[in-house]
């Protein structure tokens, strides 16, 4: 299980990502666009940084949904591995055979 405060702060990451998605869009258009003057685009690139750093996608870390395990993650089912195989025996998920021999 992970730690708490480490869940939670991937909770706020989440949250921040989504409020102001639109925001760090429109500015990055501004910025990559060549035909607008170079003032206005450093004036977006200002606003851009302005912004707090955790609203960027980029700081975004895949967790399992069960445990918070942030290695060893499965992006289709949302788990890490450990869950998957604990899952996986209990017949939880369909279509997931444990092999053993």
């Amino acid at each position: 299980m992970a730690k708490k405060s480490m869940v939670e702060r991937e909770k706020k990451r989440e949250h921040l990502v989504k409020k102001f998605a639109a925001k760090r869009a429109s500015l990055k258009e501004v910025i990559n666009d060549q035909s607008l003057p170079m003032e206005e685009r450093f004036k977006a690139s200002l606003k851009l940084a302005e912004l707090p750093r955790n609203s960027s996608a980029t700081r975004l870390h895949n967790r399992c949904q069960l445990t918070g395990r942030p290695h060893a993650y499965y992006r289709k089912l949302k788990l890490s591995r450990i869950m998957l195989r604990e899952l996986g025996s209990q017949g939880q998920i369909p279509g997931l055979v444990k092999s053993s021999w």
